[in-house]
């Protein structure tokens, strides 16, 4: 059996052609069936956020204490200014806890609230359903509605400043120096309102 040519090609030419086109059908195919054409494996959440993170860390100018404070505080009030108008008297029944800065409690960055500001007494977290009647900046009252007396309430006004995990909903967490104090206050039902 003869091959027929095409015209102005050589046998060589033709032969070369077809063991090139064979070769790469047969890569195609090996690569195929072995799946590598698969869509690439992609990294977990947590290692492309550690990778977010550490750019952000690598971009990010050294900051001194004066302007990281600085910072923190244009957050608060930026907060403050860019959240619904707040009326006073709007209050609401939840349920409260107290916590303290430890990262089993919080998070990585135990000592800063949500709002960028550093803890202290007086500063509560609300659970993210309620943050949407009482926003960042809002200064409310507590009342404690378990029969527990608490000379902790008497006369304090507090400011609401973090938040909770997205997983807890009506709740307030209080604030506290130290664990002690944060299983003395435990659980209870307590009535917010909010304040000039």
């Amino acid at each position: 059996m003869s091959r027929i040519a095409r015209p102005g090609r050589t046998t060589a030419q033709n032969r070369s052609s077809t063991s090139t086109l064979t070769a790469l059908l047969a890569l195609l195919l090996g690569t195929f069936l072995t799946g590598a054409l698969a869509t690439p494996a992609l990294p977990s959440s947590a290692v492309a956020a550690q990778a977010v993170k550490s750019a952000l860390i690598a971009k990010a100018p050294a900051k001194t204490a004066s302007s990281a404070a600085s910072t923190r505080a244009q957050g608060v009030t930026k907060a403050a200014s860019s959240a619904a108008p707040r009326s006073t008297g709007r209050s609401a029944v939840v349920h409260s806890t107290a916590y303290n800065s430890t990262p089993g409690q919080t998070d990585a960055t135990p000592y800063i609230t949500a709002t960028g500001t550093r803890v202290r007494s007086g500063v509560v977290a609300l659970s993210r359903d309620l943050l949407a009647r009482f926003p960042y900046g809002t200064r409310i009252t507590i009342e404690d509605l378990s029969g527990r007396y608490s000379s902790y309430l008497r006369g304090r006004v507090f400011v609401v400043e973090d938040t909770m995990h997205p997983r807890i909903g009506n709740t307030v967490d209080v604030w506290m120096g130290s664990r002690s104090e944060a299983l003395a206050w435990g659980s209870r039902n307590i009535r917010i309102t909010a304040v000039q």
